[in-house]
């Protein structure tokens, strides 16, 4: 169970990770070692899973988001179980959600322009077997976009 203080420090560390356990200890009022137990014990428990960079896209030359719904000919054990261990190859997808409604599943495809998205789906994704029908959406501007969950 997270305690107050827990919360505060998780959004802490979600802003910037790189803190300092004397930064955070503080922010928080508390000394340096019970910062440092206190983060380990969320990693411990797998609250905090890892540390990453966030990437600016465009730098890389990976700007151009797209979301694609697909839609398996089929909502079998086995084309679910393909469809998944093939989608996990294609380093293009950043993100791939099994989900209700209409389409299957959602994907968040980052390649450089629509010519790179192309290529990709002839090529990469409608390579996958038992894939019936896909339906892609195209980002304009980037509204909002956070890591952080808000305790």
């Amino acid at each position: 169970m997270l305690d107050s203080i827990d919360k505060k420090l998780i959004n802490l560390l979600q802003n910037d990770s790189k803190q300092t356990t004397k930064q955070l200890s503080l922010q928080l009022n508390l000394s340096v070692t019970a910062i440092y137990e206190r983060i380990r014990k969320l990693e411990n428990q797998n609250v905090i899973e890892k540390y990453v960079a966030i990437i600016n896209k465009n730098k890389i030359e990976k700007s151009f988001l797209v979301f694609c719904h697909i839609k398996l000919v089929q909502h079998s054990r086995e084309y679910v179980t393909t469809f998944e261990r093939e989608i996990l190859k294609l380093t293009e997808v950043s993100e791939c959600f099994h989900v209700s409604g209409d389409y299957d599943y959602i994907l968040k495809i980052y390649v450089k322009n629509m010519d790179e998205y192309r290529n990709f789906m002839v090529t990469k994704l409608t390579a996958i077997k038992y894939i019936g029908s896909t339906h892609s959406i195209f980002t304009i501007e980037q509204v909002k976009n956070t890591t952080v969950i808000n305790l």
